[in-house]
């Protein structure tokens, strides 16, 4: 029966308008990332799921949404803190939409009065970055560690609750930019990723304030049996 027969049934009627208000009103969807502008923290979206439109007979056919513009990109942040990832085409995100308009806020921060009535619309999209298909989901997740890593896992920061523990692993290895350094610990030299010789290396200038020991012989207090012409090894 064509809809357009039905019309006279107010509770049939009812149940369009609301199927017809509900199909407007946009709350969250699956996107992929076509490209992130870093100065603006925005991207480009494509909606993965896409639109459905209802004929008058009504049958529905599929639409695909547009493109998504200056879509804000929400990275974890607070306190002066901020977390942030090296977004790229193709990364999988969960997009919401403000119920209101969210021009005025986007350009100026602070309460904004809405630049007008629209509402749960796609042009007020916010984009967090992370979710994952089936198909995209990394292995080795860890179920005991806080972990910051690569998708591959070559490159983790872990971080162990339980056993009170922090490890790093980075393969192409680990700079430190700071005036000073302090350790509390006691340092032990092991043997580096993928086996061979544990040897460390120091370029100076290098100073110290108290004694250094090396294989066993103080480097201020040792002292050198008598040779000729140069002392001895010292003792």
């Amino acid at each position: 029966m064509d809809r357009r027969e039905r019309w006279g049934d107010p509770e049939e009627s009812l149940r369009i308008a609301m199927a017809t208000m509900a199909a407007q009103m946009w709350t969250a969807l699956p996107g992929i990332v076509q490209s992130f502008d870093p100065s603006t923290c925005t991207a480009v979206i494509q909606p993965a799921i896409g639109g459905v439109q209802s004929g008058p007979d009504g049958t529905l056919q599929p639409t695909t949404l547009p493109l998504l513009q200056d879509v804000p990109v929400v990275f974890q942040r607070g306190g002066g803190g901020l977390l942030t990832f090296p977004i790229k085409a193709g990364d999988e995100a969960l997009v919401v939409f403000s119920s209101r308009p969210i021009d005025a806020w986007w350009q100026s921060g602070g309460v904004q009065r809405p630049a007008s009535a629209r509402m749960h619309d796609l042009a007020d999209a916010f984009a967090l970055v992370g979710p994952m298909s089936a198909p995209n989901v990394p292995g080795g997740i860890s179920t005991t560690s806080v972990q910051l890593r690569s998708n591959d896992g070559a490159t983790v920061v872990d971080l162990n609750p339980l056993a009170q523990t922090v490890s790093i692993t980075a393969l192409g290895g680990v700079t430190i930019n700071a005036p000073t350094l302090a350790v509390n610990a006691a340092l032990v030299q092991g043997a580096p990723v993928g086996g061979g010789p544990a040897t460390s290396t120091l370029i100076g200038p290098l100073n110290v304030t108290n004694d250094v020991t090396a294989g066993g012989k103080s480097l201020k207090t040792h002292t050198h049996p008598n040779g000729t012409p140069n002392t001895g090894a010292p003792n």
